[in-house]
């Protein structure tokens, strides 16, 4: 618990947000995510925060290796006191589909958040957690920039390596082999021929 001035906030851990959802206090169609033991509600998707999600889950589907699971907009723990839920993840291969407990950090081999109201809740909140908890790669989608970042190489600050991308360039995971995509498919974007 946080104590300032006589008054106290109270942070929850996962197994309370958990419970929380059990006894309807939060439903299913609730967009919220625990960090740091706070529950934080998200902005409505939009139509082109969705249509990036959804074309970067195709493209990542077919181009993954067998022994990558994609999972799209749902929860990771990332300790006792974070659980976000990042618009993509890609996972090591459990045969459950990890049906008898979330995945956690060391499960992640990349991250990705898109982003065109939440760019400041993703890189102010969401990425220094997930430097913190050791996630090794997170791909920012900014819908506003037309860019990528990519963060690699966390420690407890942050990410050591940040590289912007922008339409006619490229991003490879550094984790998983072979998974290169192009920014312009990324962003739905047609590359121009020059003609």
């Amino acid at each position: 618990m946080v104590t300032m001035a006589g008054i106290t906030r109270r942070q929850f851990n996962v197994a309370e947000y958990h419970r929380m959802a059990e006894v309807g206090i939060l439903c299913e169609d609730d967009r919220v995510e625990l960090l740091d033991g706070e529950i934080w509600q998200m902005s409505p998707i939009g139509s082109r925060h969705a249509a990036c999600v959804d074309r970067l889950n195709r493209l990542l589907s077919r181009r993954a290796e067998d022994d990558t699971i994609v999972r799209v907009q749902s929860p990771i723990q990332l300790d006792d006191y974070s659980e976000p839920q990042p618009d993509l993840a890609l996972l090591r291969m459990q045969p459950d589909f990890y049906a008898e407990a979330l995945p956690t950090a060391g499960d992640v081999l990349l991250m990705i958040e898109v982003a065109d109201t939440s760019l400041e809740y993703d890189r102010r909140l969401k990425l220094p957690r997930y430097a913190q908890a050791g996630i090794p790669e997170v791909w920012l989608v900014d819908l506003n920039e037309h860019s990528v970042r990519v963060y690699t190489q966390p420690f407890e600050d942050g990410y050591r390596v940040i590289q912007q991308l922008h339409p006619g360039q490229s991003v490879s995971a550094t984790r998983i082999a072979g998974l290169a995509v192009a920014v312009n498919d990324m962003l739905g974007e047609q590359q121009d021929s020059g003609e």
